[in-house]
């Protein structure tokens, strides 16, 4: 008898967290580190949002409550959805959970069989991919092209949709790319949707970035679009929009109040409720009229960061970069690198077992980090299935400009120092 179930072999991890492990080796060893690997806004949440909070708490509200969600919370969620996307909401159909994340899995849960196939972003998410191949589904990576801006197009999609095809997952803006689907590219999407796909077809619009956009750009939303909303479970939440990440709010709007009975019934079975003065805090988030002036000037830092991030990457032979239009990432193409430093010749060195649990990108992301003190994440860190021959890093811009400016020049000397990973990689412990 052995002791873990089977099942647990299959479950992803996500490797922004994984790699503080490899973080604290390093800082171990007396090398400080610049952290450019967690996806998190550096900016603290509002002062009304603690506030709220504090105040709820001193008052005793710190009980059990309704698994789906306060009713206050789901109200502000409903009149916000509705606004924004410009169709009617009831907050019976919204469920909170402790994170956006939960939701991925309650999808998963809900609507996929074994065998089912779901079609998802790569590079995207990796909870995503993580969740899929859990359920015993087949996964259906949608690969975005860097010379697209990391969208995707309808063709693309119909080329991947078959009878078996049960859920669509689509995020934008996107992590880790920073991509943003276009209006005339939801409605693309959302054609090939009505016309090879039934009315159990289920569309995971993961659009947790939704404010977090630059050039001007205002978010659009899938939902909005003819005969969409009936199909698609609408996912958002505080932690990067108000900086709220440690309070691990988020939340889905279902197409159904029975739908989100059913995510309501995996709340009560997993995590019973999310803290109510935690939900309050929420609702002082969404309503509070100083919020917005506060969001906007948090994506203007994010934007003027950007444009210094990804100039100066751009700068660096061997490496190529596209200009994200939302979120707080940047995501360079590697490859000129890899080869410059012989990585590509290392890596088809390596034995065969090795080989599966690594890459090219990988062994760059660990030689910046331990020889360079600068923590990135590699490709495989944001889906594996069919992600051999891509070399790309994500890099979080979610850092003050002189600390961006110190992990660029880090990954710069990183990118010219040859004799230094061939030392690196000569002495590298297998993984």
């Amino acid at each position: 008898m052995v002791l873990f179930a089977k099942r647990s072999e299959l479950l992803g991890t996500e490797n922004a967290f994984k790699v503080g492990e490899d973080i604290r080796r390093v800082e171990a060893s007396g090398r400080d580190v610049i952290r450019l690997n967690l996806g998190e806004p550096d900016f603290n949440s509002a002062d009304n949002i603690n506030l709220k909070a504090k105040q709820e708490i001193d008052r005793g509200n710190s009980h059990y409550t309704d698994p789906a969600g306060i009713p206050a919370l789901r109200e502000a969620i409903a009149e916000q959805v509705g606004r924004t996307r410009g169709f009617s909401v009831i907050p019976e159909q919204v469920a909170v959970f402790p994170g956006a994340k939960p939701s991925i899995a309650y999808t998963l849960l809900t609507y996929v069989n074994p065998d089912d196939e779901v079609i998802y972003p790569s590079p995207g998410f990796p909870i995503y991919e993580s969740w899929v191949i859990y359920v015993g589904a087949r996964p259906v990576p949608l690969h975005l092209e860097e010379s697209r801006g990391f969208a995707f197009t309808a063709e693309d999609l119909d080329k991947l949709l078959t009878p078996r095809t049960r859920v669509l997952i689509i995020n934008s803006p996107s992590n880790p790319t920073g991509g943003v689907l276009s209006q005339r590219d939801l409605e693309e999407i959302a054609e090939v949707v009505r016309a090879r796909t039934d009315e159990n077809f289920r569309i995971y619009s993961d659009e947790i970035y939704e404010q977090i956009l630059f050039d001007g750009n205002v978010h659009r939303s899938i939902t909005s679009l003819p005969g969409m909303r009936e199909r698609t479970i609408l996912v958002s939440g505080h932690s990067k929009t108000y900086a709220m990440t440690g309070w691990r709010l988020g939340y889905a709007v279902l197409p159904t109040v029975e739908e989100a009975n059913a995510f309501k019934q995996l709340n009560i079975n997993i995590v019973s409720c999310v803290p109510p003065f935690i939900q309050e805090a929420g609702v002082e988030a969404l309503r509070n009229p100083a919020n917005p002036a506060i969001i906007a000037e948090m994506s203007r830092q994010f934007q003027l960061r950007r444009d210094m991030v990804v100039d100066a990457l751009n700068a660096i032979d061997g490496i190529t970069c596209a200009r994200p239009g939302g979120a707080f990432y940047v995501f360079p193409n590697i490859a000129g690198v890899c080869d410059k430093l012989g990585i590509l010749r290392a890596y088809e060195g390596l034995p065969a077992q090795q080989k599966k649990r690594s890459s090219p990108s990988t062994l760059f992301q660990l030689f910046a980090l331990y020889r360079h003190g600068v923590a990135t994440l590699d490709r495989r860190s944001f889906g594996v299935v069919g992600s051999e021959g891509r070399h790309f890093l994500r890099l979080s811009i979610a850092a003050d400009p002189d600390t961006l400016k110190e992990g660029i020049n880090r990954l710069k000397n990183a990118s010219r120092d040859s004799e230094g990973f061939a030392d690196f990689f000569s002495r590298m412990p297998e993984r």
